[in-house]
């Protein structure tokens, strides 16, 4: 390690990971990780996309055979050679993708695996029964056990999950990136079941690149960089956000946001009027001009997502219309927005907008394969290179866009969908969650990207839970509330404070 740092005493730690390397073919996602956790405590894991968060997160619960190093649990060495194993150990882990299964139930999923039954037989209603005592202690009793998985939101999902590792007897529970999907009083509900299980003896191991969070909710952390431990055992409450981003990067780093330019505004661009999607939103208008990025601020739920699918032609409208350049687009025709240069890149962009198995290149050029056409043929050669160009031009990383789409970091997830409406020469750009799950790094330069794209006259449409960055990244913010634009305002006229009492309340108190 490049800096130890108040570590646990060897009687101290329920868990000691040391020297952990796991290699693939051509990359060494681990070369020496060191991580202790201590009964009853949240011990933070922090680093950049790519650092090898994931992979070891992988090893503890048993997905991955470390090719070297050393776990001791609870005072012996161990090896864990499936998850099964690592749950009958006590250890279970909630990914940032959730592994449910979307055709059975709230209950069936919880106890896939470890059904109760007696002689044989299921014992359905004392599955019910735990179900429902699991959904209170977790604050969500209104997640029936006989509702199918399928039907929940992100959110209610996230709890099933939640649900199912508690149904286990566990010591240890790993949570990666648990509040990517949750509104402000969803995390304040996690963070009441986490304190619970700690007051009870469990550790948390919690993964988040959202620094406030590690700072209200984490005892100590360990920071990886590159795979390897650059800092543990730091004291969350003790240690500046300077020194943490350092340790990440490499480098110091201010997180900050692109000036805006103050050049004049084009022609409007994006004309939304009186657009409404019954049940979901309604009435909503606005004009976005070549140039600008208009934000949308609101709570989870609150209808932002779904007026930017809306828009992009990914939900048949009710009524209201779209123009782009003053024509009109047909409802519900995502072929129509495309045609007209409107581009999206969704909140859940590994289920949403990337095909994870194919090619970078391919995931790149998807939206523009007529450019490529020579005589009824593709020209693979040009669209390998126009590929390749952009690729360097957003800086992807790894450069080899051969390589799947899957193996890449949440940041260079986000800077292919960006490279593909690039390629397309997009007008109208929609951006939903564009930094969940991106290190600071990567958002900075996300950030600079957006704001790249807005300078060269493209309108760009912003979503994000993350009220710092609307305030930050837009020239103009629209606060949405149940379904409704409650308040428009240029963002510089605005602060967390006001947009927070809108988004709850539906007024500044």
């Amino acid at each position: 390690m490049a800096e130890a740092t108040e570590h646990a005493t060897q009687s101290g730690a329920l868990l000691r990971m040391s020297g952990i390397v796991k290699e693939f073919p051509g990359a060494l996602a681990l070369a020496g990780v060191d991580l202790d956790v201590r009964a009853g405590e949240v011990h933070c894991l922090l680093g950049q996309n790519g650092a090898g968060k994931s992979t070891l997160i992988k090893v503890l619960s048993g997905v991955h055979q470390p090719d070297d190093g050393t776990i001791v649990w609870d005072g012996e060495r161990t090896t864990l050679s499936s998850p099964a194993q690592a749950l009958r150990r006590g250890m279970a882990t909630i990914y940032q993708e959730l592994d449910l299964v979307p055709e059975l139930t709230v209950a069936e999923n919880i106890f896939l695996g470890h059904e109760l039954s007696t002689g044989g037989f299921s014992q359905r209603r004392e599955t019910t029964r735990r179900t429902t005592d699991l959904m209170i202690r977790l604050g969500h009793p209104e997640i029936r056990p006989g509702r199918l998985v399928g039907g929940l939101s992100p959110a209610a999902q996230q709890v099933v999950s939640m649900a199912r590792a508690l149904s286990h007897d566990i010591r240890l529970l790993v949570l990666d990136e648990p509040s990517a999907v949750l509104d402000q009083e969803e995390v304040r509900n996690l963070f009441r079941v986490i304190r619970g299980l700690t007051a009870q003896g469990v550790a948390v191991v919690y993964i988040s690149h959202r620094l406030e969070e590690i700072r209200e909710i984490g005892d100590r952390l360990t920071v990886l960089k590159d795979g390897r431990t650059v800092a543990t055992g730091l004291a969350v409450e003790s240690t500046p956000t300077a020194e943490l981003i350092r340790l990440m990067t490499g480098r110091s780093i201010e997180y900050v946001f692109p000036p805006r330019t103050g050049r004049p505004l084009g022609e409007p661009m994006l004309q939304v009027e009186d657009l409404a999607l019954p049940g979901v939103f309604g009435d909503v208008s606005f004009t976005v001009r070549a140039g600008e990025i208009l934000g949308l601020a609101g709570l989870v739920g609150a209808g932002r997502s779904e007026i930017i699918e809306t828009v992009y032609g990914g939900r048949r409208a009710g009524s209201g219309t779209v123009r782009v350049a003053g024509r009109r687009l047909r409802r519900g025709s995502v072929t129509a927005a495309v045609n007209a240069g409107v581009g999206l890149c969704p909140e859940e962009r590994k289920s949403q907008g990337l095909l994870l198995d194919e090619a970078v290149y391919r995931n790149i050029t998807m939206a523009s394969m007529d450019r490529f056409a020579r005589a009824g043929f593709l020209d693979m050669a040009e669209e390998r290179r126009r590929a390749d160009e952009l690729a360097e031009q957003l800086d992807v990383r790894p450069r080899r866009t051969t390589q799947a789409a899957r193996t890449l970091s949440g940041g260079n997830q986000q800077k292919v969908l960006l490279a593909r409406w690039l390629l397309r020469e997009c007008r109208v750009l929609l951006l939903d969650e564009p930094t969940r799950g991106v290190d600071v790094g990567a958002r900075t330069e996300i950030y600079a990207l957006i704001r790249a794209l807005a300078d060269s006259g493209v309108a760009v449409v912003v979503v994000s839970s993350e009220v710092e960055e609307v305030l930050g990244l837009a020239d103009r913010v629209l606060v949405v509330r149940e379904g409704e634009v409650v308040h428009e305002a240029p963002a510089e006229e605005l602060d967390e404070s006001k947009v927070l009492d809108l988004v709850m309340e539906g007024r500044v108190a």
